[in-house]
């Protein structure tokens, strides 16, 4: 239900600013240009947060940081359980290229702009390797993948929290690597599971997200530049996040005057 909230608000915004688009000139089969783009990406991450938030609040009260996994992790454990996981990804990813023969490209960053000015890169670069892992992990292996959980069972929640995952992604990564993509999702459910945290997921998300971008835009020393600062960027908002659930979950309820 969250999720198919936070994608229907996503859907109407991008329809939206599609007709603004039209109507201020933009030819109506071309492509949005890479600012709207930018602002509906952004959009979409901070919706589906939203309905997390929300949903989470109407099934059990004011949510905790506890609640979406935001609690310390054996820092061993979460690193050799995160490279483990990694490496499964790529292996998998490289044996599914090679079946099928891809050698499909990532655009989006270009799609976005990046590359266009400093700035715009700058932005692009936070978007895609900053906002975009700890929207998708808050929402999907946060709340989602918990709230599958819960219903269905470990295996069962992480195949489908992946699928929606990689399905998620359509539109924005070659279509030969929806099915990764798709893994890379359930994969980064079950590291949730055995770490129990899901600092471990955001961190694993910022990291593969940076290597992506850099790739995509022919990189070289920048690439692990990006991955030490998304990595430290994503783990201080999402433990700033877990403060503020904490403390308005805390907060005493208003009285009001008789």
């Amino acid at each position: 239900m969250a999720w198919i909230s936070g994608f229907a608000v996503t859907l109407v915004v991008g329809v939206f600013i599609a007709i603004i688009a039209v109507a201020a000139g933009v030819p109506a089969d071309d492509d949005l240009p890479p600012g709207l783009q930018i602002g509906l990406t952004l959009f979409q991450n901070v919706a589906f947060l939203g309905a997390a938030l929300v949903f989470a609040r109407l099934s059990g009260g004011p949510p905790r940081a506890r609640d979406f996994g935001l609690v310390k992790a054996r820092l061993g454990r979460a690193v050799g359980l995160l490279v483990t996981v990694w490496i499964a990804f790529f292996v998998l990813s490289a044996i599914w290229a090679l079946a099928l023969s891809l050698d499909e490209k990532q655009e989006l960053p270009e799609q976005l702009g990046a590359g266009d000015s400093l700035a715009n890169t700058i932005l692009v670069v936070f978007l895609l390797t900053i906002a975009a892992p700890l929207g998708e992990e808050l929402f999907f292996r946060g709340y989602f993948f918990q709230a599958l959980k819960n219903w269905r069972g470990v295996l069962p929640a992480a195949i489908l929290t992946g699928v929606v995952f990689g399905a998620m992604h359509a539109g924005s990564a070659p279509a030969g690597f929806l099915v990764p993509l798709a893994l890379f999702g359930i994969g980064l459910c079950l590291l949730y599971h055995w770490t129990r945290s899901l600092y471990p997921c955001i961190a694993l998300h910022a990291l593969n997200n940076s290597v992506a971008v850099g790739v995509a835009l022919n990189w070289s020393w920048e690439i692990p530049v990006t991955m030490a600062g998304s990595v430290v960027g994503t783990l201080t908002i999402a433990w700033l996040i877990g403060r503020l659930l904490d403390r308005t979950a805390s907060a005493p309820l208003p009285v009001a005057a008789t």
